[in-house]
């Protein structure tokens, strides 16, 4: 699920974007639509009007780890401030509609909107921060430790209870964590035979703390 968005486009609408960046155009896309691809020459920012993304890594057996959800207010496509390639491939999980922004643009802003630079760089920081902390987990904890940190970092709390929203199939799941279908399905099976959750319509309800270890 993503932290609410902050940063250089935080709260501001399209009519706001048109204003601040008028060479920029809207488009939108449907679920399921591939927006960028990794690899694909960087050539434009997108902001998020509406709607969620996920930005994912792939390998030629179709494997595939999602390296961030991103949501309305936020952006992806920062790379364009140093022409490279496409580092990540962006998914849309809901309907979308995106205001984008070209390369020139995004760097005509760098030059004559310094509150627009500052809060840019601070985003960009707060990435760097979260691929750290991802790296960290993927090297020093096993599937189970980030399955459970994932859980309870995207554990809503509704009507008495803490429940994971998103409705995710075990491969979702799996790649959220960069852990195998299988292992997540048997996590989940001893969890949910341990009462510690249960599973209905593809959401997880936690029902007690999760253990510590599995």
């Amino acid at each position: 699920m993503g932290s609410p968005a902050t940063g250089p486009f935080a709260g501001l609408d399209e009519q706001a974007l048109r204003s601040l960046c008028p060479q920029g155009a809207a488009r939108t896309c449907a679920k399921n639509v591939i927006v960028v691809s990794a690899g694909d020459s960087t050539d434009s920012l997108y902001v998020i009007l509406s709607g969620r993304v996920k930005a994912f890594v792939s390998d030629e057996q179709g494997k595939e780890v999602v390296v961030n959800t991103i949501g309305a207010g936020d952006f992806f496509g920062e790379l364009v401030l140093d022409g490279g390639p496409r580092a990540a491939s962006i998914m849309t999980l809901e309907p979308c509609r995106f205001y984008v922004i070209s390369a020139e643009e995004a760097e005509r802003l760098l030059v004559t909107n310094p509150a627009f630079g500052r809060d840019l760089i601070r985003k960009l920081i707060g990435k760097v921060r979260s691929l750290t902390g991802q790296v960290r987990d993927l090297a020093l904890k096993d599937v189970y430790g980030r399955l459970a940190k994932f859980v309870d970092e995207n554990a809503l709390e509704r009507d008495g209870q803490r429940v994971v929203a998103e409705r995710l199939t075990q491969n979702e799941i799996a790649a959220r964590i960069g852990g195998s279908r299988e292992m997540v399905s048997r996590i989940l099976g001893d969890l949910a035979d341990g009462g510690y959750i249960a599973v209905e319509a593809k959401r997880i309800i936690l029902l007690k703390k999760l253990p510590p270890r599995w």
